[in-house]
């Protein structure tokens, strides 16, 4: 499992040595900043700020602690000495920065930097110039003269990954060792409410083999090769088997039993729930009930014998209200929020959604738990990113993608832009 670091700038906006182009560019930054209506885009979306970006002697001043805490930069402020900590760690190094309030000299891992400005208090927000986080933390940045945007393309990041093989992945099945955990998808609760891997429906069963490839084959080379492999079991509610199967304590147990068993026994390392369609009619706090006395019990269970639970639900902001987000954080591992589908997948899924369900989720669990499910049936190569960089911005656990033989080419280069796979 890898460490997850935060979004980071980097380039060189108003750096003095840069060539009259670049001065050309910050001097178009600071004249629109100087009459307002500056946007900043962080990975293609807005980042919010308490008070508008300022120019002071052609320097863009920004609210230091705005813009720290969305790249996931930690800060202490030290009232005797006036001084602002700011310390990035990565996997191997960490980054420490110190800035004092009215002077231009700051120490970079105890090395002297000159600012272009000295970092100042305006309208109750200490501000510090644009160009420092260009310089130490590193990003790609534009400016669009037209809209007055500043808009910031994060680094490739350190993040946990989880992707799902399932309806027609194998194609794709090259792309499984960059994850740290696959789930594969070959178990569902079918409309008898019972589990089955062996079902006659064509979705979300245990698959044949393909030539000298075996599922049991495929699972052993994703573990041989540094990837978790866990059991994915798909459920909905379209037709009450989900439901039949949470209010037959007897059928319950079965059911757990039988997932327990067969993660067990083909040599799975977690266990991943896609129950789907609760809480969009009936007894929305009953399903609830029921949800959370079934995820107890096979969460006890899994742990027992050393795997991993991982619970995916719909986002808060969906129709299906069948789910406790803050008991059902206590008692996986992991919760995947499936921030799509909004539209049907019809196109990249809307960004204030996404960050809402994000935002909402953010009350209830630690964000140490929460991975962003994004899909590809939604997103492509153009689109993707912005969606990553929301997980990054929030500082959840990591991404899950849905699902290899949809991903491409085009999306998978765009991904390891913005993220370094294991």
């Amino acid at each position: 499992m890898k460490t997850i670091v935060k979004l980071t700038l980097c380039s060189t906006l108003l750096m003095g040595s840069l060539v009259t182009p670049a001065l050309s560019w910050t001097s178009s930054v600071a004249q629109a900043a100087t009459s307002g209506g500056v946007s900043i885009m962080l990975d293609g979306y807005a980042l919010p700020f308490p008070v508008q970006p300022v120019a002071i002697k052609g320097t863009t001043m920004v609210p230091f602690r705005a813009i720290s805490e969305a790249l996931g930069i930690d800060v202490q402020w030290n009232q005797t000495s006036k001084t602002i900590t700011a310390t990035k760690k990565e996997a191997s190094t960490t980054k420490k920065v110190i800035l004092t309030m009215g002077s231009t000299q700051a120490t970079v891992d105890s090395k002297n930097v000159t600012l272009a400005l000295a970092p100042q208090t305006i309208s109750n927000n200490t501000m510090i110039p644009l160009s420092f986080f260009s310089q130490q933390f590193g990003a790609g940045v534009k400016w669009d003269q037209a809209s007055k945007t500043v808009s910031i393309t994060s680094p490739q990041e350190d993040l946990y990954t989880m992707g799902f093989y399932a309806l027609s992945s194998y194609d794709e099945r090259a792309m499984i060792p960059d994850f740290d955990t696959m789930a594969f998808g070959w178990s569902r609760i079918d409309l008898n409410g019972k589990f089955t891997i062996a079902d006659t429906g064509k979705e979300y069963r245990w698959p044949q083999s393909a030539g000298a490839d075996t599922p049991e084959s495929i699972i052993q080379n994703t573990a041989t090769q540094g990837t978790s492999p866990y059991l994915m079991v798909y459920a909905v509610d379209g037709h009450g088997e989900l439901t039949k199967n949470l209010e037959n304590p007897t059928l319950q147990q079965q059911t757990i039993k039988g997932i327990v068993d067969t993660a067990t026994q083909k040599g799975f390392k977690g266990i991943v729930l896609d129950f789907e369609g609760l809480g969009l009619t009936g007894d929305k706090l009953q399903a609830q009930k029921d949800y959370n006395a079934f995820i107890q019990n096979i969460a006890t269970q899994a742990h027992q014998k050393n795997l991993k639970l991982t619970v995916v639900l719909h986002p808060l902001n969906s129709s299906y209200q069948g789910y406790d987000y803050r008991t059902l954080g206590t008692l996986a591992d992991d919760i995947i929020i499936m921030a799509y589908a909004y539209d049907k997948e019809k196109s990249p899924e809307p960004l204030a959604k996404v960050d809402e369900a994000i935002t909402l989720a953010l009350k209830q669990i630690n964000k140490n738990k929460l991975i962003l499910g994004i899909s590809l049936g939604s997103e492509n190569a153009d689109s993707i990113n912005s969606k990553i960089g929301l997980a990054k911005r929030y500082d959840l656990k990591g991404i899950s993608i849905w699902r290899l033989g949809i991903v491409g080419q085009a999306a998978w280069n765009s991904m390891h832009e913005s993220v370094e796979f294991k």
